[in-house]
């Protein structure tokens, strides 16, 4: 049976693609088959490597699947209008991520945070859609406790099961508040 878990964070470059690496690379050393998908890539250009690319180099796992990739470093809607590409929708999304169910794990990455549009839907939609668990990657310092708070009430609100936290970015010199966090 196939296991699937979103993995979204409070924010962008909170360290949701490093997370994601970490997680396949565990799952495939421990002899899973792992299928990355990340529905929408923004902020690259068309052959440049993107996340996916990084959770190869990463993690040694090498199914991947991107259903949209957008040049301009913006919320993937927005992105999608600028450039004058469809929107993703629901039903292609779920059907690309459907199209892995014979790989013993499927992690799925979002775009910025749980509430950021995709398509015409939130990670939050998605993961409610199909009954997944979301893994919820957070910043270190000032300003994540009320971030963390929020996502995860949104989590619990829509009946999403929250399968944990990690501080994705861990600063070299951490501050006060990160020490706190």
């Amino acid at each position: 049976m196939t296991r699937l878990l979103f993995i979204t964070g409070t924010s962008t470059e909170v360290g949701k693609t490093i997370v994601t690496a970490a997680l396949a690379a565990t799952a495939h050393a421990a002899g899973l088959e792992v299928a990355v998908c990340k529905p929408a890539q923004t902020g690259v250009a068309p052959g440049e490597p993107g996340d996916l690319a990084e959770i190869t180099r990463l993690s040694g796992v090498t199914r991947t699947l991107e259903l949209a990739r957008y040049p301009d470093p913006l919320a993937p809607d927005t992105a999608a209008r600028r450039s004058g590409q469809p929107l993703l929708t629901m039903a292609e999304t779920v059907a690309g991520i459907e199209s892995c169910a014979d790989a013993d794990l499927v992690l799925v990455e979002g775009a910025g945070g749980l509430l950021v549009r995709i398509g015409d839907f939130t990670l939050l939609d998605l993961a409610q859609k199909m009954n997944a668990p979301v893994l919820l990657v957070t910043a270190a310092g000032l300003g994540t406790l009320n971030h963390t708070e929020l996502t995860t009430r949104a989590l619990s609100a829509a009946g999403v099961e929250c399968a944990g936290l990690v501080i994705g970015s861990w600063p070299a010199t951490p501050d006060l508040a990160s020490e706190c966090n």
